[in-house]
């Protein structure tokens, strides 16, 4: 019962914070020059998706091993 209270607090945590990670950053300035302007970064969705899919598959293979083991 206290891993079950413990993963269920940990996912509320985490779901309730999740909207701090990615804030958008604040427009360039305006400027006439030609070259990079800074004030935007790089995409991360699609290896966020993938780090997130490899520790789910990570968590799995514990929980497995941990039932598997009783």
């Amino acid at each position: 019962m206290k891993k079950i209270l413990l993963i269920t607090l940990l996912i509320v945590a985490s779901v309730t914070t999740i909207n701090l990670f990615a804030q958008d950053p604040p427009p360039p300035p305006a400027h006439s020059s030609t070259g990079n302007q800074p004030g935007r970064g790089a995409p991360i969705g699609g290896g966020l998706f993938i780090l997130l899919g490899l520790g789910a598959a990570y968590g799995g293979k514990k929980i497995y091993d941990i039932k598997k083991a009783e």
